[in-house]
């Protein structure tokens, strides 16, 4: 009787995360705190007693889709607290955003805010913490797939691209100390993770903040630098057979020194670099950082040292000023840099970014034409490139198998991320005795490429 009085006791908390994989990792954050003071989550906002929001405010897109999840929170629960980058962003007449359209919520907090969140819901939602009834894994609380899971080193951006309003948001670059980041990749390779995501606003900028002090981990010292760190979480992932990917990865020249570890298998020789243009004025114009004009030579210089090496990346089609012949430069860009991956996105104004004041803004039409034609020839490059493939044996991470995979199942190679890149569609193993597992890896012959995906027969 006891149990079920303290069951039916317990309060619930409603929590929604949208955006990016950096916004996943505040809300993982978050869960783990609510869980290790006793509260549970429900999973629907008319069940909870109280609902939490981690909104996205990057583009118009997102921020509509940040209101009206808050809006559909209220009606349904009426006790919401709004955390996130959308929390962070002010109206046109200097009050905050969230408050003005939507006054009944309970608090209103920006990104990477546990304790604040935490604060408004001990205001509104009191629970003590009992020890010996509230438990936490100590991987933490995470919101992706047991198998692979998102590992963030740093928060905030010292760039000021001219399209975006992440700094004014999330702050400047602040890494997380080395044996921090090491300690979180340990307890997650200890509780059987297969893959790491590792991710942040500039993956390549990591610990220029603290001047790569060196700081500690198992009592050795480690620098804070990306080099060392991504050899240290290497290391930790080999005696597990894990993977290690990086993304958000700028083009600085010290990249180049992540490539003998490709080769030596301690990271996945996968690269996400957000280029969003080609052309030199295009770059200017953006604010972007790195020299761009070298993009395209440092590329085909990775390539040679790691023949293995998959890049995927973003770009921004229809930006103000760009001429046709800037925008031929970005599509014969992708084409001799052979980009295995990319996404695309028509030029959109942002609130506060100060892109929207350049001169020559080009129609929404051009905009989408642009966008259209962008993605017609990168689809063709990565076409292209999966065909290559066809004949390969590859390592496959199973991410879907029912009934043990009798009828086949889904999963990707080092090549592909989740949820943003390809997959491997695995067909029914000819063998009876073979089975397939999810979080599992399996070896598999490419038989075939279909669009983004490649079709392959488990061996």
């Amino acid at each position: 009787m006891t149990d079920v009085v303290n069951a039916a006791t317990t309060p619930k908390v409603g929590f929604v995360s949208l955006g990016c994989p950096k916004a996943l990792t505040d809300s993982e954050l978050i869960l783990t705190q609510l869980s290790a003071e006793g509260y549970e989550t429900s999973k629907t906002f008319a069940g909870a007693d109280l609902v939490i929001v981690n909104t996205c405010g990057f583009i118009d897109d997102a921020v509509k889709e940040s209101l009206d999840t808050i809006g559909e929170a209220l009606a349904e629960n009426g006790k919401v607290i709004v955390t996130g980058c959308l929390g962070a962003k002010q109206a046109a007449d200097g009050a905050n955003l969230v408050q003005q359209i939507h006054p009944k919520v309970l608090a209103v907090t920006g990104p990477h805010a546990t304790q604040e969140v935490m604060d408004a819901v001990h205001l509104h939602l009191p629970k003590p913490h009992d020890p010996f009834m509230d438990l936490v894994p100590a991987a933490g609380i995470k919101l992706t797939p047991k198998h692979y899971a998102y590992l963030k080193i740093s928060e905030g951006c010292n760039h000021r691209c001219s399209f975006c309003i992440i700094p004014s948001m999330r702050g400047d670059l602040v890494s997380r100390p080395v044996g921090d980041v090491l300690k979180e990749a340990k307890a997650l390779f200890e509780g059987g993770l297969k893959e790491l995501l590792v991710v942040s606003q500039d993956t390549s900028a990591y610990g220029v903040d603290v001047k790569y002090r060196t700081g500690f981990f198992d009592g050795r010292p480690v620098k804070t630098r990306m080099l060392d760190l991504v050899r240290e979480l290497g290391e930790l992932a080999k005696p597990y057979g894990a993977w290690v990917r990086l993304h958000y990865v700028y083009p600085y020249p010290h990249v180049d020194e992540l490539l003998p570890l490709m080769n030596e298998g301690l990271v996945l020789p996968y690269l996400d670099v957000p280029f969003q243009h080609s052309h030199p004025d295009m770059l200017k114009r953006m604010k972007r950082p790195a020299s761009g004009e070298k993009n395209l030579e440092r590329l085909l210089r990775w390539r040679e040292a790691c023949p293995d090496l998959v890049v995927r990346s973003t770009f921004i089609a229809g930006f103000p000023g760009e001429t046709e012949e800037e925008f031929e430069h970005l599509l014969n860009f992708v084409r001799e840099a052979g980009i295995d991956r990319a996404g695309c996105f028509a030029y959109s104004p942002v609130e506060g970014a100060s892109a929207n004041q350049l001169p020559d803004q080009l129609p929404d039409a051009l905009r989408e034409e642009r966008r259209a034609r962008f993605m017609a020839v990168a689809e063709g490059v990565s076409v292209e490139r999966l065909q290559r493939r066809v004949g390969q044996t590859l390592q496959v991470l199973v991410d879907s198998a029912p009934a043990l995979g009798r009828k086949g199942g889904v999963g990707r190679s080092y090549a592909d991320a989740p949820e943003i890149d390809g997959t491997v569609r695995l067909l029914p193993p000819e063998k009876a005795s073979k089975t397939l597992k999810v979080g599992e890896f399996t070896r598999a012959r490419v038989v075939a490429a279909e669009g983004h995906d490649l079709i392959a027969q488990p061996i």
